[in-house]
């Protein structure tokens, strides 16, 4: 189970869908007392902690947690305002095992969970992705498409994985934008629609699961 502690609904629930759809359990809270109030009946395997939070902030609950046997060793990312060097510093000094600066890609938050998971020594959510003949590795980093090893940039990968965790569920050009490029990026939309034509292109035979829904976007769908 992933917390994410952030007052800001709308980014709260991207993290939560986001950590829900690529295989985690995710709950969310809108500041430190909703957090420990169900901090009493359970704890999570990691922490998705904001630093700017109304009454006790992000960094006050990070110094409770770690004072406490019972959460002291509780993995914790920290997230943190662009520009703002020193939160980023006294977090790490005060144990957050990492730092996200906002804003940042869903995409990259995944990615640091399953690090900080991995070097905690807990489970970090499916390895193997598997579609047809077509397979991701997580952990390699690596794609079979039949007989093919199609070499991917990370954005293209990302795609791919972000596309075959959720089967048959259409994703607009604007949430592909804001999971894989992050929140910040500006870049027109066909920026996606280059990337699905070359990741495609890569994929060989394979390449026609990733289907156009005209007007919306994409989804991945194995054949009938």
């Amino acid at each position: 189970m992933i917390w994410c502690v952030e007052d800001d609904a709308g980014i709260r629930e991207i993290e939560v869908y986001t950590l829900r759809s690529t295989g985690f359990e995710a709950e969310g809270f809108a500041d430190g007392a909703a957090f420990f109030a169900a901090l009493k009946r359970e704890k999570p395997q990691l922490v998705i902690l904001d630093v700017m939070l109304p009454g006790m902030d992000g960094v006050e609950i990070l110094k409770k947690l770690k004072a406490s046997p019972d959460t002291a060793s509780l993995p914790v990312i920290m997230a943190t305002a662009k520009g703002q060097e020193y939160d980023k510093i006294q977090s790490l000094d005060l144990g957050a095992d990492d730092y996200l600066v906002k804003p940042f890609g869903m995409m990259e938050m995944v990615a640091r969970v399953k690090a900080v998971l991995r070097r905690s020594g807990a489970p970090a959510g499916p390895a193997l992705l598997k579609m047809d003949a077509l397979e991701i590795d997580v952990e390699k980093h690596s794609v079979a498409a039949g007989s093919l090893r199609p070499q991917l940039t990370l954005k293209e990968f990302e795609m791919l994985r972000l596309l075959m965790s959720h089967p048959g569920m259409v994703f607009t050009r604007d949430r592909l934008l804001t999971d894989i490029w992050g929140m910040d990026y500006d870049g027109e939309t066909r920026t996606v629609d280059v990337h699905i034509r070359t990741l495609r292109s890569k994929l060989g035979p394979w390449g026609d699961l990733i289907r156009t829904v005209r007007g919306v976007g994409y989804k991945m769908e194995a054949e009938s």
